[in-house]
């Protein structure tokens, strides 16, 4: 079956060849979606992971088709953009003010994009605010703004020079009288297996601007005018952008792994030898190695399941909410992340378990190629015999891979619920826990 497959395929090859044609392959024959998907199984087996394994089987595939799509910006041309969609607009005569196509002040906002880390190769969130004085009786229609933004945001970069490269483009191919960009960019935490670390929680963020022409001066009235339109207050900004360079995970490093990183640099159109990127195949190890498939220690502290033998005692709900977790999926091998709340019922005059042992279930299960469905069963599960069978856990949780690839779809959220025992059939011990979680 495979040979007459391929025998359509190896024709139109070559026919191409002979009439002197260049024949693009299919994207999953390509040298550098197969040379990224070699280098994830190498990867995944470092983390002792099965690379035969129903939920990670294709998981090279759909990592080298993100990363792909990801850095697709190095293949794009702004000329290819901009050059159609310059529009002739009349302004004001030279005296008389500023507007339209002379003079005007053009401001577009809130422009959502994501770029890839070149320290650590983890996606980052940008919004992007464009201001620009327009020259020569012309315009540039609004769209392009976010496609000139896109085709250097999708490229391994840092906010800075993101932020330049796109005011030297607009500059460049646009010609108006200046340009201001302003980029708001956040960054996940690199997790740790500190239980009471802090960097379970919030983003990394900085706030980086660029201006040309009559925007050179930051401190001039036209950028306070262009500041005045942008709908946020201060972003408190941190030294060092990306959380790997202050991450003090030691790690003996598998020089195969290494090898398999600067192979996906080098087929992302990267050259691995830039000095920004010399030491980002190490700090994507201290990253992945976070989620090797080992067993973390997790204390059960003696705690035995419940047993009232046999007697019955009136039954109060107990809740640990918003317990913080880290997990990385494994369909894309990239990070999510939120809170897990649990609901219990503890029999009246006896102790709840104690927090630390709950967040051990959670830290436990989070530290794995997961998905969060299976996640939130393998908590309930865990705590059910504990706890005497009746037990609700739900999980919220932010995905990277919504952002980064496909769908790109900025500040959506995912919930998912396991009931045990009393849960499954009593809606009205379900309201009440969900009640005091919304609440």
């Amino acid at each position: 079956m495979g040979s007459l497959d391929e025998g359509p395929l190896n024709l139109d090859l070559e026919m191409g060849l002979k009439n002197g044609c260049c024949i693009e392959l299919p994207f999953e024959h390509q040298p550098e979606t197969l040379e990224i998907q070699d280098a994830v199984k190498l990867l995944l087996q470092g983390l002792h992971e099965d690379v035969n394994r129903d939920g990670i089987k294709k998981t090279p595939f759909r990592v080298a088709k993100a990363l792909r799509e990801g850095t697709r910006g190095y293949k794009l041309k702004v000329k290819e953009y901009v050059q159609s969609a310059l529009f002739p607009e009349a302004g004001l005569d030279e005296g008389v003010g500023q507007a339209g196509g002379v003079g005007g002040l053009v401001v577009v906002r809130d422009l959502d994009h994501y770029s890839y880390c070149e320290s650590c190769l983890l996606p980052f969130h940008v919004r992007c605010h464009i201001g620009y004085v327009p020259s020569e009786q012309r315009v540039l229609g609004l769209s392009k703004f976010s496609r000139v933004a896109d085709v250097f945001a999708k490229r391994l970069q840092e906010p800075q020079r993101l932020a330049d490269d796109i005011c030297s483009a607009l500059q460049h191919w646009v010609k108006p009288s200046g340009v201001a960009v302003v980029l708001q960019c956040s960054h996940i935490h690199f997790p740790s297996l500190d239980l009471d670390s802090s960097s379970h929680d919030g983003f990394v963020k900085v706030l980086v601007s660029s201006g040309s022409g009559v925007f050179e001066d930051e401190r001039s009235d036209l950028w306070g005018e262009f500041l005045s339109f942008l709908k946020f207050k201060g972003v408190k900004t941190q030294a060092e952008w990306c959380p790997s360079v202050r991450s003090k995970l030691l790690l003996e490093e598998d020089p195969e792994m290494v090898s398999a990183v600067v192979s996906i640099l080098r087929s992302l159109g990267e050259d691995p030898s830039r000095k920004e990127l010399v030491a980002t195949p190490s700090r994507f190890l201290k990253w992945m190695m976070n989620f090797q498939n080992v067993n973390l220690e997790m204390k059960l502290n003696g705690f035995n399941s419940v047993n009232l033998n046999g007697e019955i005692r009136e039954k109060k709900l107990h809740c640990e909410l918003k317990m913080p977790f880290w997990s990385m999926c494994e369909h894309h091998l990239l990070p999510f992340y939120g809170v897990v709340h649990v609901g219990y019922y503890c029999a009246e005059g006896s102790n709840p378990i104690a927090n630390s042992l709950v967040k051990s279930i959670v830290h436990f299960f989070g530290f794995k190629l997961q998905v969060q469905e299976r996640m939130t069963r393998q908590i309930a599960e865990t705590l059910s015999p504990l706890v005497g069978g009746d037990v609700i856990v739900v999980a919220e949780a932010g995905h990277t891979c919504m952002i980064s690839r496909g769908i790109e779809k900025f500040g959506s959220s995912t919930a998912t619920i396991a009931v045990l025992g009393q849960f499954c059939n009593d809606s009205s011990a379900r309201a009440a826990f969900l009640d005091k979680i919304h609440n």
